[in-house]
């Protein structure tokens, strides 16, 4: 067992009494926790709609059916995010354009013109590791090319750029609910946000089997749905989203003062308030204080230890791949360190001490 494992998830009496009054209550999916699930992720986004689904991966194939993005098209986006940031779009036919990125790991804004071509529809920043990216700069450039703005939110449910929610600046916004996300539904499960009546009712339906009522279909759809123990799970943790939140800061703000001139720790932006997801630390050591720590009980991760314009699925379906430096560099050195909102600062200290000791060796 480890010492100190890198996520855990919120489980109290009040999770579990949740997931039993939906248990008893003979309805499981798409029914009232369901929907007030969505009225509350609306209304803590700053959205007019939130719509659940079986996975934020699921919703955003949704949405891209949604908006009707079509074979050909392009969509500018980070390489340095999860894998099923890009799966939903070439899916659909549409081809990932991938952007190098910045000193917070978000997608370099300023390498995005020099990418936009005539078959560019889209810009999708990723808030990676719940830290914002700069939105204002995107928006700058997606109204001086005529292009949308989705917003990956999948790690950062609750940041904040320049005092906006991420989430509700773009024509629409995902978020994951994976269990080692700030919110969870203990399985998969998310959601897409937007303000757009039209794509709200559309995704609904398309999660659906194509149906407003039961026996009536009016779309080709699919079987996307979220059930109602998960949805009664989450609302839980949506009412302690914030405090926990709060907590993930506190615990970075305990790791930077501690880890100063070790290791190279997380920058966060004036204009950014990260919820810490991840709390990614770089080393040229990396692999080698993974392997001490592991040692020492202590969960760590790598996320992500390959870039998506290297992945295999990727290579064998382009051949015009770019090249990204500070991606390919980033790759080889970070670290992702316990953190989750429960976590003890005697832990932290734990995990520092060990890494104090790592290089003390060193």
């Amino acid at each position: 067992m480890e010492k100190v494992p890198l996520s855990k998830c919120l489980l109290n009496d009040e999770v579990k009494q949740a997931a039993m009054r939906a248990l008893e209550s003979g309805w499981y999916i798409l029914a009232k926790e369901c929907e007030a699930f969505e009225r509350e992720l609306a209304a803590h986004t700053g959205t007019k709609h939130a719509i659940v689904s079986s996975s934020l991966t699921a919703g955003m194939f949704l949405l891209h059916k949604a908006m009707d993005l079509k074979p050909g098209e392009e969509i500018l986006v980070p390489s340095h995010t999860a894998f099923p940031s890009i799966e939903p779009m070439i899916h659909c036919g549409a081809k990932p354009v991938f952007i190098d990125i910045d000193e917070t790991y978000c997608m370099d804004v300023e390498l995005l013109e020099a990418a936009i071509t005539s078959r560019t529809v889209g810009l999708m920043p990723v808030h990676l590791y719940g830290h914002p990216a700069n939105m204002e700069r995107i928006f700058e450039i997606a109204r001086k090319h005529r292009l949308w703005v989705i917003e990956d939110c999948a790690q950062a449910q609750g940041a904040k750029y320049k005092g906006k929610t991420v989430g509700s600046m773009g024509v629409a916004s995902g978020y994951s609910f994976f269990p080692s996300k700030n919110l969870t539904v203990m399985g998969d499960g998310g959601c897409i946000c937007t303000n757009d009546d039209a794509i709200a009712e559309k995704i609904r339906m398309l999660r659906n089997h194509g149906r407003k009522d039961k026996y009536t279909h009016e779309l080709v759809g699919y079987n996307l749905r979220m059930n109602e123990i998960q949805a009664a799970i989450g609302r839980v943790g949506l009412r302690h989203l914030d405090a926990l939140n709060e907590r993930r800061r506190a615990i970075a703000a305990h790791y930077n003062r501690r880890l100063k001139g070790i290791v190279k720790t997380p920058p966060e932006q004036s204009w950014s308030r990260s919820v810490y997801h991840m709390y990614v630390i770089r080393t040229e050591l990396r692999n080698e204080l993974a392997k001490f720590l592991q040692q020492r009980g202590i969960g760590t991760g790598i996320h992500y230890p390959t870039a998506n314009h290297q992945q295999p699925a990727i290579t064998k379906l382009y051949n015009d791949l770019p090249k990204l430096p500070k991606t390919e560099q980033a790759v080889q050195e970070i670290l992702s360190l316990p953190i989750f909102g429960e976590l003890s600062l005697n832990d932290v200290d734990y995990v520092c001490n060990s890494i104090e000791e790592f290089y003390g060796k060193k």
